[in-house]
């Protein structure tokens, strides 16, 4: 049995046991990935999968099993791996945060301006992905922290902190019939085509969920990923726009006028994500810190560390 033998068990499950991807993800072939499935199961002298001819189909339950031993053995091993340089190296190494564009260009920037000073020996890498890329950044140790609206605090795997809370807001046109409303309602807002984002970011739920509540159906023309595209829509004049009020800044976006809908939809949390029992630089913590100063390093790390989910401490903003 070798290491190269458990990532493939593990990949396998990730890729839904698809053997092309799981070797175009590991870097090798899938005649090799083939070859180290068998000869783990000829070794242990079980069947780890369920097979129809030559295409998995899923795991047996010692399959299932040993999926689980294979991810504290992987983990446990890139731990080993990361204590050297953990230990031998506080103010220098890198950062890789897997966040959204919106946490990217609105809410990062005075963060990371503040952790550069501090840290000026420490490269920052910042990889932009939907909430679910984001995620299994995290699980697969390609990024430190993972900061989104979405996803995190549902997965097991991670340790979920607040940020900051945010709500959306609406962007029109100047002399947009709705900029001449006091209070704007739903029915009035689903009266004009809108823009906003796609479904499974930056808080589309709250924004779906409100107009089902009202028993309405959004009248949604145009669905982006970030706030910066939903803006120059707006302002071509495609729709109503409705955005994250973190994005909309009135130097920048000439010829919109920002709308209150606090009222409209529900508030949205940012959240900080990182690996459940993954060890960190101290500079990590203190990342965390810089985002919501309520988090005391000491509490993130007993959560981090908590021996399963449901164990850790509750943070509140």
């Amino acid at each position: 049995m070798n290491f190269q033998q458990l990532r493939i068990i593990r990949e396998a499950a990730r890729c839904n046991y698809n053997l092309t991807e799981v070797a175009n993800r590991l870097y090798t072939s899938q005649s090799g990935v083939s070859r180290h499935i068998r000869e783990l199961e000829e070794e242990l002298g079980i069947a780890l999968f369920v097979r129809r001819g030559k295409r998995l189909l899923h795991m047996t339950d010692p399959g299932k099993e040993l999926l689980a031993i294979a991810g504290r053995i992987l983990n446990d091993a890139g731990h080993i791996r990361k204590l050297a340089n953990i230990f031998s190296s506080h103010d220098s190494g890198q950062l890789v945060i897997a966040t959204t564009h919106t946490q990217a260009r609105y809410s990062l920037p005075s963060v990371i301006k503040e952790f550069r000073a501090l840290y000026p020996g420490v490269q920052l890498a910042l990889n932009q992905g939907t909430p679910e890329e984001i995620v299994a950044m995290l699980e697969s140790g390609e990024a430190d922290i993972g900061i989104a609206t979405e996803r995190l605090m549902n997965a097991p795997s991670l340790a979920a902190f607040p940020y900051y809370r945010w709500h959306h807001a609406i962007l029109v046109p100047e002399n947009h019939v709705l900029a001449q409303e006091s209070v704007i309602t739903l029915g009035a807002l689903n009266a004009h085509p809108m823009i906003t984002y796609r479904q499974g970011i930056t808080g589309r739920s709250r924004i779906d969920n409100a107009f089902m509540a009202a028993g309405l159906a959004p009248q949604i023309v145009i669905s982006a990923q970030d706030s910066d595209v939903i803006k120059t829509y707006v302002e071509l004049g495609l729709g109503v726009g409705i955005v994250a009020d973190m994005s909309c800044n009135p130097e920048r976006d000439h010829g919109l006028i920002k709308l209150n809908a606090e009222h409209l939809f529900e508030a949205n949390t940012v959240w900080l994500g990182l690996k459940r029992g993954q060890l960190q630089r101290d500079y990590i913590w203190k990342f965390i810190q810089l985002c919501n100063q309520e988090l005391a390093p000491e509490a993130v790390k007993a959560s981090v560390f908590a021996p399963e989910p449901g164990s850790e401490l509750n943070f509140e903003i």
